[in-house]
């Protein structure tokens, strides 16, 4: 049975006609309404822009011109105008079109995108006044309504304010229309100098008008790790983890050297100019846990703080580091220096970084970069444990799928034999899910990566290579916020390096030749949380005459200071062996007696102390270990100023010590701190005399403050220095003033007690104290002496020896 046909009333054709046109109108004027784009590249004739910013805004004027917006190019610099539009001139030259492109269209465009751009001298105010002027003579005529523009600092950072702050008064455009300001690395030198820059540039920007550039994240394989580790969850779910993830690695190599960037790399080094940023991103991207949707910027930056948050502090020992062996010399020939000068700035780094959270406790993250070595090439390479025990030989063991063959998934960079981006994931894993604009490549045959051949992985490339600039310029211009660096991700990176940074200050680096001829002078390997180079370094390759001796050209200096023994050494060689004879004497407590009660101080000298007991200790009975406070903070043992929280921080939460082991001071009682008439000492006193024999404690860890005071007793106050009382409620000249501790008499029950002093800043209280009798009521640690235990003094060379 046919339908019946539908009559249509005249009046109804009528009002779809009027919608339609209505809707044609709309979209008509949307297209018209999207306006005009000024695009200005600030440093338009320096190396960066002649290399990639040029052909990266020529490539968004080929996606993007004729969708809606016009465009105009502005390239500015200091030089004058008309060497300026010669040099300018001679960087548009190199723009280069997709290969698929007929040459008579990109001619075209070549033509057309020459037309719009100009050069402009900007350097001063009446400058940019000019500029902006220029800008809106372009649109009146036209008509053109201005939709927004983008400015690209390719310029040092400390031409940053000054740009800024000209752009703010003379360059914004008007209502309606966006601002997007473009920053190119280095964004600081370490923490501070970070904070200063984002508070200067906060001043004239908005977050969301920033876009700060790591190149890396344009790079095809780095910004295909979180979508894939989103589209592959089911597989993932069960191996992205500390039971299945063996390490990770994170490699940036390169072959040439710094030769003509010497100015740069002198004051910013390897681990500034790559570790810092670059491998540092992809370390958030490959360990961060998954949010919900890939694509929140919000959500990904949130999850990206939380990982910052779990990294284990970096220290001395975390990295090593080297340089080759011509630097020096280019450094003398390039700034002028004399010959006698032999620079300390690494050229090569190895890292490790620890991710203290339940995901990936135990995983070593291995971050490492380096000018002048053998190859080129970038990778994070994640290595899978191989838990399988394969009967047969391995002539029978199926190809490629075998779980007795290496599991590996590399996000490889670029370059290196592969010479293309890529994700390899090893098929006796799982067939990966990727998105339409990657496809499976099979490769030169007999291609071996990473100890496999090439065929033992599945394999895939981008159906389309595009330039990491082409699409951070692209995702800039639609104001995509993903692929750039937040003021908060940017400090928190620069919290988590600048220590490291510290401590390596005046540290050389082990040289090397370069490229091939390094051999395997720099394989390092790691164990304990500790990195260290492979091979002794050969003798030729040592600084000559006049270089300055170094931390491990000395060895631990036995003495007597005060008539007790003194153990003296550099600072990380101290530690160590401080750590080691805690360890002795707890083994030797647990040995006699079942248990051993350790009592430690607070403040900045133990912490790396902690981290060293923490990480490089195994052999430690913490489970037997009672832990104790020597001293505490009136404060909530939350509060970041308390000592317990240091402890936790520091130690407590990477060992494990039974829960009712761990004797926090009670500080915070009935809701009020260190009251007198909650009687907190007496409480502590009490537990103290229950649970150590005799009160007499295994071992006290004391420091000395430069005023000479030991736990929380300080001079001018006898409080704790004599009488009954175990735990004393004491008053400090620093904030917060009232604190609680152990009595100079219960300290001087201990069986063993060693004194912490660290820093060049003791040095005059060390000289001073080394000179003075038994006059505690000014000197308190003159008063430590136990009467039936040990005193031994442990003191770096900055405190000893100035």
């Amino acid at each position: 049975m046919l339908a019946e046909p539908f009559n249509w009333h005249p009046g109804m054709w009528k009002m779809l006609t009027v919608a339609m046109c209505v809707a044609l109108l709309g979209c008509l004027q949307a297209q018209e309404l999207q306006g005009h784009v000024s695009i200005i590249l600030l440093g338009a004739t320096g190396d960066l822009a002649k290399k990639y910013l040029w052909q990266g805004l020529f490539q968004l004027y080929l996606d993007e011109a004729g969708r809606g917006h016009s465009f105009s190019f502005h390239g500015a610099a200091l030089t004058a105008p008309k060497q300026g539009q010669e040099l300018m001139a001679k960087a548009l030259e190199s723009l280069s079109c997709p290969k698929d492109m007929e040459p008579s269209h990109c001619a075209e465009h070549k033509d057309q995108f020459l037309q719009l751009s100009r050069y402009h001298q900007l350097k001063t105010a009446e400058d940019y006044q000019a500029l902006n002027k220029d800008i809106e003579a372009q649109l009146q005529p036209a008509g053109l309504r201005e939709a927004g523009r983008i400015f690209y600092f390719s310029v040092p950072p400390f031409a940053y304010a000054d740009i800024a702050r000209n752009i703010n008064s003379s360059c914004r455009p008007g209502p309606g229309a966006w601002l997007r300001v473009v920053l190119e690395k280095p964004f600081g030198h370490d923490h501070l100098s970070a904070q200063q820059l984002a508070t200067e540039l906060r001043s004239f920007f908005q977050e969301e008008e920033m876009y700060r550039v790591d190149h890396y994240l344009g790079k095809q394989a780095v910004a295909q790790i979180l979508p894939f580790r989103d589209q592959n969850r089911k597989a993932l779910d069960g191996l992205w983890n500390r039971h299945h993830v063996e390490r990770v690695e994170i490699i940036m190599k390169e072959t040439v050297d710094a030769e003509g960037r010497t100015s740069f790399y002198e004051e910013y080094g390897v681990i500034r100019d790559v570790l810092q940023n670059h491998l540092t991103e992809i370390l958030t991207l490959v360990a961060m846990e998954l949010p919900h949707s890939v694509s929140s910027v919000e959500a990904v930056l949130r999850h990206k703080l939380r990982l910052f948050q779990a990294l284990r502090g970096l220290q001395r020992a975390s990295a090593v580091v080297g340089q080759y062996q011509a630097y020096s010399e280019q450094v003398r020939r390039e700034l002028q220096k004399l010959d006698s000068f032999h620079s300390l700035t690494p050229t090569f780094a190895g890292v490790l970084v620890h991710v203290d959270n339940l995901r990936w406790e135990g995983v070593p993250f291995i971050l490492m970069s380096g000018k002048a070595l053998d190859e080129r090439v970038g990778y994070a390479r994640i290595l899978f444990k191989n838990q399988a025990c394969c009967v047969q030989s391995e002539k029978h063991w199926a190809a490629a799928q075998s779980q007795c063959l290496p599991r590996q998934l590399v996000f490889y960079i670029g370059h290196g034999d592969l010479g293309s981006p890529a994700v390899l994931v090893s098929r006796n894993l799982f067939r990966p899910s990727l998105p339409s604009s990657w496809k499976e490549v099979e490769g030169p045959p007999g291609l071996r990566l990473f100890g496999s051949p090439l065929s033992s992985y599945y394999a895939y490339s981008p159906v389309q290579e595009r330039d990491a600039y082409s699409i951070l310029l692209s995702h800039i211009y639609h104001g995509r916020k993903d692929s750039f660096i937040t003021t908060e991700n940017l400090l928190a990176s620069w919290g988590f390096w600048t220590p490291l940074l510290e401590s390596l200050a005046h540290t050389a680096p082990r040289l090397y030749p370069g490229g091939a001829e390094n051999g395997h002078l720099l394989d390092f390997e790691f164990s304990s949380g500790q990195l260290f180079f492979s091979q002794q370094q050969p003798e030729q390759l040592v600084p000559g005459p006049g270089s300055a001796s170094m931390p491990s050209d000395f060895q631990v200096l036995r003495a007597k200071y005060r008539e007790s023994p003194l153990v003296s050494a550099w600072s990380e060689e101290l530690i160590s062996k401080l750590a080691t004879d805690i360890e002795a004497t707890a083994v030797q407590a647990v040995r006699h007696f079942g248990q051993f009660h350790l009592a430690l101080s607070g403040g900045s000298s133990p912490v790396a102390l902690f981290q060293q007991l923490a990480t490089a200790h195994y052999g430690f009975p913490w489970a037997h270990t009672h832990l104790w406070l020597v001293d505490e903070r009136c404060v909530p043992l939350s509060d970041p100023e308390s000592n317990f929280q240091g402890l936790q921080a520091h130690l407590l939460q990477h060992v494990r010590v039974p829960y009712l082991n761990i004797h926090p001071m009670p500080v915070h009682l009935q809701q009020r701190l260190c009251a007198e008439e909650d009687h907190g000492a007496q409480l502590y006193a009490r537990e103290i005399s229950t649970l150590v024999a005799n009160s007499s404690f295994d071992l006290v860890l004391l420091g000395m403050g430069t005023d000479g005071h030991t736990a929380s007793l300080f001079p001018q106050s006898p409080t704790g220095l004599d009488g009954e009382q175990l735990v004393v409620l004491t008053t400090s000249p620093s904030q917060p003033h009232r604190r609680m501790s152990l009595s100079l008499p219960l300290i001087n029950r201990a069986k063993k007690v060693a004194v912490l002093v660290m820093g060049r800043m003791k040095r005059e209280i060390t000289m001073l104290v080394s000179r003075v009798g038994h006059d505690p009521k000014k000197w308190p640690i003159s008063g430590v002496l136990p009467h039936s235990g040990q005193l031994v003094w442990y003191m770096d060379y900055d405190a000893f020896l100035g």
